[in-house]
């Protein structure tokens, strides 16, 4: 895992933040080529298919992003010195997702030469994965062909994410009736708003997942007035939705639209929640190697794709977009170990 340690290091070393990874996805494609690898690029997003590449074969997408959120301001050293101390590899984009991505290149490069696949391996280190951007996955998806099942690469202990809530942004405007403060005038929009705050508060939907809970509602924006004498006629705020794979982004807010009456309009409907089957043959390999299973409350870029998607990768999702990030470079040595015993003869 040297190599891909090293690599791990340049890509920290280089700013990758999203819509802004030119630097990053030329080390990746470079790396790839020096390895051997037939690359091509899309934009910021690299991908490269195995060696003995067979239409007839089913496709496994092994997927990560080299974006970056921006650096906290409380990092207490640099966060593009990508240093190793006591076994702890620091830098933005260490744990989220770089130790997923170099650790998936590394076990596609691992079977690339491969000619006894059942199946074939398509790896793609992916853009704007932060801000669930168009010029990511969404833009490259198309170019891969059929997959039947992807591993997506996030920071999960190496646990398996067999589910994970889906993202739905609702903006919400009450109107009321300009007025004087002092004199009994005007329609407050501000109690207009609160009436469908607190329905949203106290909103339950009935269907509760297993793996992923309720859906959450929160109001976490809100804005209204223009001086202390004058009775607003406006407010506005934001409802942040994460949904259950019981409900479609667009169910939610129908339920919601229906039962307020502020106007909302939803930013997009198409970050859903995502899982795959318990009973799929990629989990129940991951059972077999001891690897537990859970529902995450946070997004990937499996909430824009289609077929199954297994979320599993080095790192711990608490340490993602903190001051000092850092991943454990045995964390990506065990990793290595386990995707290549997930894949090993795997049947789908």
């Amino acid at each position: 895992m040297k190599k891909y340690i090293s690599l791990l290091q340049q890509l920290i070393a280089a700013p990758s933040l999203s819509r802004q990874e030119v630097e990053t996805a030329s080390i990746l494609e470079l790396f790839l080529q020096a390895e051997g690898s037939s690359t091509r690029r899309l934009r910021n997003n690299i991908w490269s298919k195995n060696k003995h590449f067979d239409s007839n074969k089913p496709s496994i997408l092994l997927n990560s992003h080299h974006d970056t959120v921006k650096a906290a301001a409380s990092y207490t050293r640099n966060p593009y010195d990508a240093s190793i101390e006591d076994g702890k590899l620091y830098g933005l984009g260490s744990n989220d997702a770089g130790g997923a991505l170099v650790t998936l290149l590394a076990t596609f490069l691992h079977f690339y030469d491969r000619e006894d696949l059942a199946y074939n391996l398509i790896f793609a280190a992916s853009a704007e994965e932060e801000i669930s951007g168009k010029n990511g996955i969404a833009l490259l998806l198309p170019e891969l062909g059929e997959i039947v099942v992807g591993i997506v690469g996030e920071p999960t202990l190496m646990q398996m994410a067999v589910a994970e809530k889906g993202l739905m942004v609702v903006d919400g405007i009450a109107r009321g009736k300009s007025g004087h403060a002092a004199r009994e005038e005007g329609e407050n929009a501000i109690h207009k708003a609160i009436q469908d705050i607190e329905y949203i508060k106290n909103l339950e939907l009935e269907k509760v997942s297993p793996l992923l809970g309720k859906t959450k509602m929160t109001v976490t924006q809100i804005n209204a007035g223009t001086q202390h004498n004058v009775v607003p006629d406006e407010c506005s705020f934001v409802i942040d939705v994460r949904t259950n794979e019981c409900y479609s982004n667009q169910e939610v807010f129908e339920i919601l639209q229906a039962n307020t009456r502020s106007k909302l309009k939803a930013r997009s409907f198409r970050l859903n929640s995502s899982s795959i089957p318990l009973d799929h043959p990629l989990v129940k390999r991951g059972k077999v190697l001891g690897r537990s299973s859970y529902g995450s409350p946070t997004l990937s870029d499996q909430a824009l794709m289609s077929f199954p998607t297994l979320k599993m990768g080095p790192g711990d999702s608490a340490r993602s977009h903190t001051a000092d990030e850092f991943i454990y470079t045995k964390e990506l040595e065990e990793a290595f170990v386990i995707y290549k015993q997930l894949l090993e003869n795997l049947v789908l």
